[in-house]
């Protein structure tokens, strides 16, 4: 800690004082929940028969949600008080893989590090796909060429005239239009294109 000024010590020290307080209020306030009680217990619903899956997916998903976040506070709040105790021992600000000092912008930055920049830890994403992709294949796009001529787009001014040919509920008896022996009779005076 010999490489850091008293007043560079008190800014870090205040710096951490307020992280473990910040840390400390999101636990008292927050409290988890409804964590420590089941999942029925924490929504208030009596019973769980009548609720949507899809709603019961939400919940679920939010509590897992809630227990990450808190269990990834109480890590940071953890490294706050041992950085604090590290300070009163007089290891405060020395790289525990080198023994080197770390550099004050990086305590700065993270008070409550170990580790100056080039020792610290590799956090790699993992660049691996899941094996599921390996044997998943593209969804089919046409079975041939030309298949749907007009994928996609369907033109409403001949709607009436693509499914009339499959019938109504009218008969040649309730027609609007007199003189109407059958149903052929009933269709529409034009009639769609024909290829």
């Amino acid at each position: 800690m010999k490489h850091l000024t008293p007043s560079q010590l008190d800014k870090l020290k205040h710096i951490l004082l307020e992280m473990k307080e910040d840390l400390e209020n999101h636990f008292k306030e927050d409290g988890g929940p409804g964590l420590d009680e089941s999942l029925r217990m924490s929504t208030g619903d009596l019973s769980t028969a009548d609720n949507h899956p899809a709603d019961e997916g939400t919940e679920t998903f939010e509590r897992s949600r809630d227990l990450a976040v808190d269990e990834n506070l109480q890590q940071q709040l953890d490294q706050v008080n041992e950085a604090l105790q590290r300070m009163e021992t007089g290891e405060y600000g020395i790289d525990v893989t080198t023994g080197e000092p770390i550099p004050y912008e990086r305590l700065e930055a993270l008070p409550y590090t170990t580790y100056s920049v080039e020792n610290s830890p590799q956090q790699q994403v993992p660049d691996t796909r899941p094996i599921e992709e390996e044997v998943m294949t593209l969804p089919p796009t046409g079975a041939g060429e030309h298949r749907q001529q007009n994928a996609g787009r369907f033109d409403d001014a001949s709607a009436w005239k693509t499914v009339e040919s499959y019938g109504n509920s009218d008969s040649p008896a309730m027609s609007a239009k007199r003189n109407v022996d059958s149903y052929e009779d009933m269709a529409s005076d034009t009639t769609p294109d024909e290829d």
